[in-house]
């Protein structure tokens, strides 16, 4: 009980340290070390520089922070709407820089709107 450094590992209120080990130590360890392979390190800057930003855009500035449906059919069409809204408003921002006359935009309109019919019509 008179351990010198008792104070640092417990704290003020605590009066015993758990350990607990898990069934699965081994695949842990197999995920850690692929995880910190230079092959790893590289997928996991991919992933943060091209899948993560696009979910934190739908989560914080587009709303969807819940899928609210039933099923995974109606969860599959909810993100693929998202990924349609996604994708027009990245494609808007494109155009703007480089048209800059209406002439595209009517047609990216008109685009959407048929678009959007045979996807909803096909479902």
């Amino acid at each position: 009980m008179d351990c010198p450094i008792r104070s640092s590992c417990l704290g003020k209120r605590a009066q015993e340290k758990k350990f607990t080990v898990t069934y699965y130590r081994e695949e842990y360890e197999r995920n850690i070390a692929r995880v910190n392979s230079p092959e790893g390190r590289y997928m996991k800057s991919k992933r943060q520089s091209t899948v993560e930003p696009v979910f934190g855009t739908l989560t914080q500035f587009m709303g969807l922070r819940k899928i609210n449906t039933i099923g995974i059919v109606q969860a599959n069409k909810v993100m693929h709407l998202s990924a349609i809204a996604y994708n027009l408003k990245k494609y808007l921002k494109f155009t703007q820089k480089r048209v800059k006359s209406g002439v595209g935009m009517e047609f990216l309109l008109g685009f959407c709107k048929s678009s959007s019919h045979r996807f909803f019509s096909s479902i």
